[in-house]
């Protein structure tokens, strides 16, 4: 599969892609757990169908430490029992987050509660931001067709 477009290469994505990335470093400075933030990342790359995403994101949880359960998991977090109730709350909040457009009034008021029991204000600032950043990634590489399968843990910075 060869790529639409060079994103890589290409001046505009270039650019776009500096403050892109600029941006989803903020969430780490907030307090998340990295092993939060990539579930939250594979869960809505696996919604998305962005098989880049999901390259990068399943090796990286597994170079920082994540189980080869809990990775493979992510897809059915619901019916798993290897999830804390914040992980949870913030796979649910992805999910609503990446969604939208399927359903009518956004991110349901329960899902949004469920997060601010186990999120501090500027936690659930940083998920939003890493929920948007991702779903922004995910259609970047779906758009072009990016290839995937050869990502190297930390490849990326």
């Amino acid at each position: 599969m060869d790529a639409r477009l060079d994103m890589l290469t290409n001046p505009v994505l270039g650019k776009f892609i500096k403050h892109l990335n600029a941006a989803a470093r903020v969430a780490l400075d907030a307090g998340v757990p990295l092993s939060t933030l990539e579930l939250v990342e594979l869960r809505a790359s696996q919604i998305n169908g962005c098989a880049v995403c999901v390259d990068m994101h399943s090796k990286d949880a597994a170079h920082h430490g994540e189980t080869p359960v809990r990775i493979n998991l992510v897809a059915t977090w619901r019916e798993a029992t290897v999830y804390t109730d914040a992980e949870r709350a913030a796979l649910a909040l992805t999910e609503a987050g990446t969604r939208i457009a399927d359903a009518a009034g956004g991110v349901p008021d329960d899902v949004w509660l469920n997060a601010t029991k186990h999120y501090d204000e500027n936690q659930l600032a940083a998920l939003v931001g890493a929920i948007a950043a991702i779903n922004t990634w995910n259609r970047l590489n779906v758009m072009t067709a990016q290839p995937a399968g050869d990502y190297v843990p930390g490849q990326w910075g």
